[in-house]
């Protein structure tokens, strides 16, 4: 499958960079603990020489929010609120070992990386505009309808697999104990995102090595 943005939005955004990459034979018996502890650290180092808000990842996304209309202390991009809660706690909450080493590099580059089971994802995923007639389901089981003009991660069955862009993604799609195949994807709006989601790209790829088989 194919993840794509959509021309109008890229106009809006002409900055964007992002890279993707798709995990083959996903397990959840693995521990990426050591794997994870460099990326950590990296984040802390960050944190203690100035806040998140200042990071210029965070303060690019940031802007981006209020372009759309959102106010960005209100709507986080996950990076953001990943760093917040590492921040306030020292450690990240252990969800899947997928899910765990991929928020340990977000916090490190301070850049959104969302993952989705593909199993999940009917077709291609666009992202794009919502019309407003599209699906979201929540981690609490309810369905929702993204407003009209929401950026979303849309598939090919009307499924809205993330809301607001980065700032919170699908119930439908996220990764669990049975996920074999997953997706994975970085956006970055920043001066120096290009380079920068590239090297994430590349280090993100050699950690996923140590346990599971990346490609593409």
């Amino acid at each position: 499958m194919r993840v794509t943005h959509d021309p109008a939005l890229l106009a809006d955004f002409p900055q964007l960079a992002v890279a993707t990459l798709t995990l083959d034979d996903v397990t959840s018996s693995v521990d990426v603990t050591r794997t994870a502890a460099p990326f950590l650290e990296r984040a802390s180092a960050r944190l203690a020489d100035r806040p998140e808000s200042e990071f210029p990842e965070i303060a690019a996304w940031r802007r981006a929010f209020s372009q759309m209309g959102l106010k960005p202390t209100q709507y986080r991009c996950a990076s953001e609120a990943l760093l917040r809660r590492f921040k306030k706690d020292g450690r990240l909450p252990a969800i899947h070992p997928l899910v765990d080493l991929c928020n340990a590099v977000s916090i490190a580059y301070a850049i959104p990386i969302a993952v989705f089971d593909l199993s999940q994802v009917t077709g291609d995923l666009t992202v794009t505009r919502a019309t407003g007639s599209e699906k979201y389901l929540s981690f609490a089981g309810e369905t929702e309808a993204p407003e009209a003009r929401e950026v979303i991660f849309l598939d090919e069955a009307g499924n809205a697999h993330c809301r607001r862009w980065t700032n919170r993604q699908s119930a439908l799609s996220a990764v669990r104990p049975d996920t074999h195949r997953a997706i994975i994807v970085s956006e970055a709006l920043h001066d120096t995102a290009s380079a920068d989601v590239v090297a994430l790209r590349r280090e993100l790829s050699d950690a996923l090595a140590q346990h599971w088989r990346p490609s593409g």
